[in-house]
């Protein structure tokens, strides 16, 4: 396990501990407005709690969030600045820390039938080039169906990186009960890790879902790399949402998270993950600082 890369955890909740003001429809978006200095203070603690990764704050820069006219006047300048937040973080930190730039859902997390394939490079465009400058590896994240992997991949050819994809997962009774796992969209995690498995991707995660779903994904991704004798990391950084994500919209109102998830109870989730073949391991939305170091610390990466 000590070869285990540590993610980072949830952005939005540490910037609501911190003092910056979260509220939507414009999210963690919100705090490269008015308090960026918070923003590198949290990517500043999630290196400290032993991250040897951290994701810039682009996720919520959609015009999903923020609206189509702000996105079209402030999109670029906002980009770069969570771009530059992260990066400047991470080389102060004295050590090796690596930048995710951050390719979220363009049209909406958890809804996949709002993906739009006629519109969605355009606002990819935006986010590729601005955040090119800062970032090491390229993150397509909480993506709920293939097609938005797909255009992630197609995205970043203007600026080739390492890149990641990460898929969130249903996470409602069935597959909590250990039914087979699968997307948002459906499309089960077998038919993703075949699809990764000749994408070019560096590495298959799964994210923004219970963590009670995650260690099948990891066995079924792994399986299938197995059999396609293919080399790509497998990662996973579950939430901390305390009900059915999908009861309201991911751009309305703040969903409750869940007190019985402490650091000690994540981690053991996270060994059980290691255990399976994962060996990327962080943390979603809802999982702070203080869950990100009891990983650390129980994957013998610190102190």
């Amino acid at each position: 396990m000590a070869d285990t890369l540590i993610l980072d955890g949830g952005m939005s909740r540490e910037l609501l501990r911190l003092g910056a003001e979260l509220k939507q429809p414009e999210w963690s978006a919100l705090a490269l407005m008015n308090s960026p200095a918070i923003v590198r203070q949290v990517h500043e603690e999630f290196i400290a709690a032993g991250a040897d990764v951290v994701t810039t704050n682009s996720y919520a820069l959609v015009p999903f969030h923020i609206g189509e006219e702000r996105f079209a006047r402030d999109g670029a300048d906002l980009i770069a600045l969570s771009g530059r937040l992260a990066r400047e973080a991470a080389d102060a930190s004295g050590r090796k820390v690596l930048v995710a730039g951050s390719l979220p859902p363009i049209f909406g997390s958890y809804e996949p039938e709002n993906f739009d394939p006629s519109r969605v490079q355009h606002y990819l465009k935006v986010l590729v080039d601005n955040l090119a400058p800062h970032v090491d590896v390229w993150l397509g994240e909480t993506l709920s169906l293939i097609a938005e992997g797909e255009a992630v991949r197609e995205a970043i050819k203007a600026h080739p990186k390492p890149f990641w994809i990460s898929f969130t997962l249903a996470d409602d009774e069935a597959q909590v009960a250990g039914g087979e796992a699968k997307l948002r969209s459906g499309e089960t995690v077998r038919t993703a890790a075949e699809w990764a498995a000749g994408s070019g991707a560096a590495a298959l995660l799964f994210n923004c879902a219970k963590p009670e779903v995650m260690k099948k994904a990891v066995e079924t991704a792994a399986s299938v790399f197995a059999e396609k004798s293919v080399d790509l990391k497998i990662g996973v950084y579950a939430n901390a949402f305390e009900t059915d994500t999908e009861e309201k919209a991911a751009n309305e109102g703040l969903h409750d998270t869940r007190q019985d998830l402490t650091g000690d109870v994540y981690s053991r989730f996270a060994c059980e993950w290691a255990d399976a073949g994962a060996t990327m391991i962080g943390g979603c939305c809802g999982i702070g600082a203080e869950h990100i170091h009891r990983v650390a610390t129980a994957l013998h990466r610190v102190g």
